[in-house]
């Protein structure tokens, strides 16, 4: 990444699969993970996808409950996962509009990529979309890119293959099904993008991983953040307010476990947990 002296360094988390609704240990550790980001100091979070489990009004209502204090400050920048197209789909709901948007913050330039499709809305078709459309889109976003900006690309599906994580999806791969394979476009987007981009984010796969592309003067990384209800710990990012990454990546475990939450919040807290499962 490029690098400068490190100054007064603002600095933006990137967290994915939060998962909210599958389990009263997760919508327990997505509490934390708020806590954890304000108490942190971090600027804000872009989150990747997969923000709901089973995508219910019932769990989006939870998730804007638990992230209330980073939602109503502005500080979230969400993009849908293939989960959130479950039940009542609320893909919609966590970015209305055009499938290719963009958020500026200083010194910083996200755009942002709904890659699910219509076919998300069935659990066994987990797999993203991208279409010409899309990736011109995508183009246009970069050319309006602001001087002195560190750009993020921002999508829920995979861009590069990765290894199977279980038994089923090990299966899966063998059978040939398309849900665990990479975004079908994810190459072309990644040589469109070269050059003018600085981190791919994404998310989907619950391992985290990175990948650094060479090749030209302004290399670009790409990075999975894993599933952060699972793993306890997010990926932060520095940066000058210049278009300068700085430091590398950094991990900040969220150390909350379900009793400290529920010792903070009062017993009563249980009661919304358990019942969004």
């Amino acid at each position: 990444m490029k690098s400068e002296s490190r100054g007064n360094p603002a600095r933006f988390a990137h967290i994915s699969d939060l998962h909210i609704g599958r389990s009263a240990e997760t919508n327990a550790n997505a509490a934390g993970l708020c806590m954890a980001l304000l108490e942190s100091g971090i600027d804000y979070a872009i989150a990747t996808g997969d923000i709901t489990h089973r995508g219910t009004e019932r769990e989006l209502a939870l998730f804007r409950e638990t992230f209330a204090p980073l939602l109503e400050a502005g500080r979230l920048i969400l993009v849908p996962g293939n989960h959130d197209c479950l039940g009542d789909d609320i893909s919609g709901a966590l970015m209305p509009g055009p499938r290719v948007q963009t958020t500026e913050r200083p010194g910083v330039y996200v755009v942002r990529v709904n890659s699910t499709a219509p076919h998300n809305r069935s659990w066994l078709n987990g797999h993203g979309s991208l279409d010409d459309a899309d990736l011109d889109a995508i183009d246009a976003a970069l050319d309006a890119t602001p001087t002195g900006s560190v750009v993020v690309i921002a999508l829920h599906h995979h861009v590069l293959p990765m290894p199977d994580e279980h038994a089923v999806e090990r299966l899966s791969s063998w059978l040939g099904f398309a849900f665990t394979s990479e975004l079908a476009r994810g190459r072309d987007l990644l040589t469109r993008v070269r050059g003018r981009c600085d981190l791919v984010l994404h998310g989907h796969r619950h391992i985290p991983r990175g990948a650094r592309l060479s090749g030209s003067p302004r290399p670009m990384h790409v990075f999975n953040a894993g599933s952060s209800t699972e793993l306890g710990r997010l990926r932060v990012f520095s940066h000058d307010g210049r278009g300068n990454l700085v430091d590398g990546s950094l991990w900040l475990d969220v150390p909350t476990p379900w009793e400290e939450v529920v010792e903070a919040f009062g017993a009563e807290a249980s009661l919304p947990f358990r019942l969004a499962v």
